[in-house]
């Protein structure tokens, strides 16, 4: 399945940029993030890979993302695998008359018929869940 959200802000594609691909950074725009927790000892570009913690109705939930491909300013991409289920959510940067586009997709791949009926299932919590995050990266970066 793959959902999109798109988010116009009024911020250099820089700076946009910079949140959505620096962990720490994007766990401190969004009002679930918790903690990023390092695995590698790089912090940025392909093969950096992290545990991050959210909270999920009230209780923490942890997941482990690697960044799978990384352009500079452009865009950035990063899988993690839960329940079977494999995640992959791409940010696209672009400028756009002063401001910057930002475009979010993400694509998930199942492995078992459980795992794809439930991801049908829960595909508009999935699209509400990150049209929350693109509203907060977006005030967090016209701030």
């Amino acid at each position: 399945m793959r959902w999109v959200a798109v988010r116009t802000i009024d911020a250099s594609p820089d700076r946009v940029f910079r949140t959505v691909a620096d962990p720490e950074e994007f766990h401190r725009a969004i009002p679930d993030g918790v903690k990023v927790e390092y695995l590698t000892t790089q912090r940025s570009g392909v093969g950096t890979k992290f545990r991050a913690t959210r909270m999920n109705r009230g209780k923490p939930a942890t997941f482990d993302q690697e960044v799978i491909e990384y352009d500079p300013g452009r865009h950035i991409r990063m899988d993690n695998t839960t329940h079977g289920t494999l995640w992959a959510g791409r940010f696209d940067v672009a400028e756009k008359n002063g401001q910057s586009l930002l475009t979010l997709t993400m694509d998930s791949q199942a492995d078992r018929w459980l795992a794809r009926l439930t991801t049908r299932l829960i595909a508009p919590m999935v699209q509400k869940a990150l049209e929350k995050d693109m509203d907060a990266v977006k005030d967090y970066c016209e701030r």
